[in-house]
């Protein structure tokens, strides 16, 4: 198990703040060549990121490249260098067909064939088609990109998001269809911490297992809100000790703290007991 508490994208093009991300406490680095790079700097921005990562110390933090689109000029060849890199995954925008996905499966099998991909939800046709592609065997997890989403709608942001319910329910119901993890997408008013904690909390109720960011300065909200507590991994284990007296007095149920337990109970317990300790491990 893996913590996704907080990705945080990087600009490629910023080699000081890539420098600085060795030390920040997310638990994965998007390295951007998309769209936090201007198109005079795409080639630059490319040798950054691969002298970044070859020079290592992001330590357990998982190491995602944003590439440009195959669709651009520079694309095919993010994929073709970044693929070669000791990163994690791949990152790619704008996905919304199974003839993409395939595309750029068909690419990594002469670059890199073990190389997993994610995908970015942030189109119409994407919320219709989605369960065309995202059950694809290289995909690993999904990426909600709400900023072009709400352009793309029409639409306007709003802090409760009560505009983006159902392309947000269906792209986590799709995920979980497919056993995909899934990513909510940036909160742009990085420097409000009330709308990003309530951003954050609505985005963990819905079954975001994590959330992308574009500053420092939201990681610890993130890893708050999607990670669990000392309390809740307590009430865990709690929940595991009455299920297995109850098991042991050869009941099929359990009580605790005046709340029914199940098996379903135990299995999200077990999930929470996992994901601390995979907590603790990354730091």
């Amino acid at each position: 198990m893996r913590p996704r508490r907080s990705v945080l994208y990087m600009p490629a093009a910023n080699t000081r703040a890539m420098d600085k991300a060795r030390d920040l406490h997310c638990d994965g680095i998007i390295f951007d060549l998309e769209d936090a790079v201007a198109v005079a700097s795409k080639e630059q921005a490319r040798r950054n990121v691969a002298a970044q990562i070859s020079a290592g110390g992001y330590g357990r933090r998982e190491l995602i490249v944003r590439v440009n689109g195959l669709d651009t000029p520079w694309g095919r060849d993010d994929l073709r260098a970044c693929a070669q890199l000791p990163i994690n995954a791949l990152l790619f925008p704008k996905v919304s067909s199974r003839q993409y996905v395939e595309e750029i499966d068909e690419l990594l099998r002469q670059q890199n064939p073990d190389m997993p991909i994610w995908i970015m939800i942030e189109t119409p046709t994407a919320l219709i088609d989605m369960e065309q592609f995202a059950g694809h065997p290289r995909v690993q997890v999904l990426v909600m990109g709400t900023s072009d989403l709400v352009q793309e709608l029409r639409a306007t942001h709003t802090t409760d998001r009560h505009n983006l319910g159902y392309a947000l329910q269906r792209s986590v119901a799709v995920a979980r269809h497919f056993g995909k993890e899934i990513l909510d997408g940036v909160h742009l008013e990085f420097r409000n911490s009330d709308s990003l904690l309530a951003v954050c909390e609505h985005g963990k109720a819905l079954g975001f297992d994590g959330k992308t960011l574009i500053h420092p300065d939201q990681i610890a909200t993130a890893n708050s809100v999607f990670g669990y507590s000392a309390s809740e991994e307590a009430h865990a284990r709690a929940v595991i000790a009455a299920w297995q007296q109850a098991e042991a007095q050869g009941s099929g149920v359990a009580e605790l703290d005046g709340q029914l337990i199940e098996n379903l109970h135990v299995a999200a317990a077990d999930r929470v007991i996992a994901y601390a300790e995979a907590q603790r491990q990354s730091g």
